[in-house]
């Protein structure tokens, strides 16, 4: 590590923590002129105010729009030394273009570290707490009671249920279908089911039918325990709670869906694959700000930052909507999340081909 490095890093992350306290001080101020009513109807405690929710909403949309923070920041710092001649002075003095750009990508490296680890464990855990907070004094939006939910509970087997009351952990006109392949081989439908522990379920005056080939047989009673392979609290499982999950609860719970044979995990294997292509989006975001602003251009910095601000919501904007085509089925979750990455880092090794000679 020579002075070189030392000074470029000190610049990174400066000008990086700088942009942060700047912009969220701003996003702070607005989200509380937005909310203060609702804090003062229902008057909150302060202590609430800044410990459970805004503790957690800085760190959340931090990560959200860091990719943001860290392009802006590097277009920001660089275009000041090129502007300087400081860059003409490092190249003319035998430093080499790939050597200059070593402090900025150790750098990436950290904040690559620091993204992916906060990603993956500390922004879930406090999304909880600010979405918990939200929903008790800001909007309620959890939902006590779910209707028409119908889903894989193991392979062959589909469960549904008309409505289903997460206090009581009943459940009404409820139905159990078994498949071998595409038959019909059983099917138990209950006025009520009720959950009694674990995967333990009764079910109440219930009528069972067995089909074989064009022979049904049936059998009708008042209560029969059954084993499920579901918990009540996965009836209300809904794609924007993939955001909560830290990676291994997220890993285990799309693995059980495909044990299930479910087909509905296409936003939580999104989640997962962002988990990864989000962080990797900081290296590509530093070479692109390096190479698009390295050169002293007529316009100065203000040309730069332009620049860098129309690619950065570009990039956002495609992120956000190529995450829809697979949720649409249009597109593979894996090919949705990383091919805003594949454009601009192409996008990214052009420029830098183009700088560096």
């Amino acid at each position: 590590m020579k002075k070189l490095d030392w000074y470029i890093i000190k610049k990174f992350l400066g000008t990086f923590l700088l942009s942060i306290v700047l912009i969220m001080s701003i996003a702070v101020v607005f989200d509380l002129t937005e909310k203060l009513d609702n804090f003062y109807e229902n008057q909150v405690p302060v202590r609430e105010i800044i410990f459970d929710y805004y503790l957690n909403f800085l760190p959340y949309f931090t990560d959200m729009f860091s990719q943001l923070f860290i392009f802006i920041s590097v277009i920001f710092f660089t275009s000041k030394m090129a502007g300087n001649s400081e860059i003409i002075a490092i190249l003319a003095s035998g430093v080499s273009y790939e050597r200059f750009l070593r402090p900025y990508l150790l750098t990436a490296l950290l904040l690559t570290l620091i993204t992916y680890g906060m990603g993956g464990w500390v922004i879930p855990q406090s999304t909880k707490k600010m979405l918990a907070f939200t929903d008790k004094y800001v909007q309620k939006f959890t939902r006590e009671n779910a209707r028409n939910v119908q889903m894989v509970v193991s392979e062959g087997t589909v469960l549904y249920i008309e409505s289903f009351q997460m206090r009581t952990h009943v459940g009404y006109r409820a139905s159990l279908e078994h498949f071998e392949g595409k038959t019909l081989v059983e099917r138990v439908s209950a006025d009520r089911i009720r959950h009694v522990s674990g995967y333990t379920w009764k079910l109440e005056n219930y009528t069972k039918r067995n089909f074989d080939g064009m022979r049904e047989s049936l059998v009708q009673g008042q209560a029969m325990d059954t084993t499920i392979q579901i918990l009540p609290e996965e009836l209300f499982i809904t794609a924007e709670q993939a955001q909560q999950m830290t990676n291994a609860e997220l890993y285990n719970y799309i693995q059980k869906q495909r044990e299930r044979g479910a087909g509905n995990v296409k936003a939580f294997e999104t989640e997962w694959y962002t988990r990864f292509a989000g962080p990797l989006g900081v290296f590509i975001m530093t070479l692109l700000g390096v190479t698009l602003s390295s050169k002293k251009v007529r316009g100065g910095m203000g040309k730069n930052l332009g620049i860098g601000v129309t690619l950065t919501a570009a990039y956002i904007l495609f992120s956000t909507v190529s995450t829809t085509f697979s949720v649409s089925g249009v597109m593979s979750p894996f090919m949705s999340v990383w091919l805003p990455n594949i454009i601009f880092a192409i996008i990214a090794l052009v420029l830098y081909l183009r700088v560096r000679r």
